[in-house]
C-alpha cells in the first residue's frame, strides 16, 4: 500500500453511498476497507493489513476488567465493519456509521499516511475552526519530532 495523502470534498448519495477519490483508491489497492467510529465525530477508514495492527494494539491493551479499557474497544471495535467497493468505485457506509459521523451529504475525505478519515463537511470545518487556537501547542509537542528547515 501507497501513502494514503490528501484532501477531497465528495459527496455521499440518498443511500450512503460515497464516491471514494480515484488516487486514494488507487493506494489502497484493495476491494475491501475497514470503517469504524473514529475521534471528534469522523470515521476511520483501514485496509486489512492496517486494520489488523491497530486492533491488535488496542485489544493487546485492553482488560476486560477496567471500564476506560472497554469504552475504547466499544468505540473502535465493535462497530468495525467490512465495507466493499462496487464497480463505479462507491463505498456503501453503514447507516449507524453515518448517524454517528453526522454524514449528510457534502463529505470531506482525508488521506491520513496509514488510514482515512471521512468527516461531514460542516463537522469538519467547525472542528478546525475550535480547534485553531489548540493547534500551535499540538505542533510544539512534535518539535522533538518533526524538524523543520531554519
Amino acid at each position: 500500500m501507497n501513502l494514503l495523502t490528501g484532501e477531497y470534498n465528495n459527496t455521499i448519495d440518498d443511500k450512503g453511498r460515497l464516491s471514494f477519490p480515484s488516487k486514494l483508491r488507487s493506494a489502497v489497492n484493495q476491494n475491501v476497507l475497514m470503517i469504524t467510529k473514529g475521534l471528534d465525530r469522523c470515521l476511520w477508514l483501514f485496509t486489512s493489513e492496517e486494520w489488523a495492527i491497530f486492533e491488535s494494539k488496542v485489544m493487546s491493551n485492553a482488560s476486560m476488567m477496567k471500564a476506560k479499557n472497554m469504552q475504547v474497544v466499544r468505540h473502535f471495535i465493535a462497530p468495525a465493519q467490512p465495507v466493499e467497493f462496487d464497480k463505479n468505485g462507491r463505498l456503501s457506509i453503514p447507516q449507524s456509521l453515518r448517524e454517528y459521523a453526522n454524514l449528510s451529504k457534502d463529505c470531506v475525505v482525508l488521506g491520513i499516511a496509514k488510514y482515512v478519515e471521512l468527516w461531514d463537511n460542516t463537522t469538519y470545518n467547525e472542528y478546525l475552526k475550535a480547534s485553531e487556537d489548540s493547534f500551535r501547542d499540538a505542533v510544539e509537542e512534535f518539535t522533538n519530532v518533526i524538524r523543520c528547515p531554519d
